[in-house]
């Protein structure tokens, strides 16, 4: 590693503590208008399906693939129909888990 690779390193590693530190510290202070309270009860639920959503819908990464030999869209939508029947996270993941690889390996 060269100096500026160190340094930008550090730099972004203080960056980070910074902004994250200052939030942990003045975080209890900070009070939010309930309509911004209730919306950020929406976050974790958006972030998972902005990560979740490309890998089952483009699952080589180039274009969109709907059909059903895409056994990543099979596995998650199953995942979605075990969640709103049984509201069981080890439920979900089991059976969409099982799904995905029988899925994969009937299509072989």
């Amino acid at each position: 590693m060269t100096f500026h690779e160190i340094i930008l390193v550090a730099g972004m590693a203080l960056i980070t503590f910074a902004i994250r530190y200052t939030l942990f510290a003045a975080g209890h202070r900070v009070r939010f208008t309930p309509w911004v309270a209730q919306g950020l009860n929406y976050v974790p639920v958006a972030v998972l399906t902005a990560i979740v959503a490309p890998a089952m819908l483009m699952p080589d990464g180039s274009q969109l693939d709907l059909g059903v030999d895409n056994a990543y869209l099979v596995g998650g939508i199953v995942a979605i129909i075990l969640a709103a029947r049984w509201r069981n996270l080890l439920v979900t993941i089991i059976g969409a888990m099982l799904c995905f690889f029988a899925w994969r390996w009937w299509l072989g």
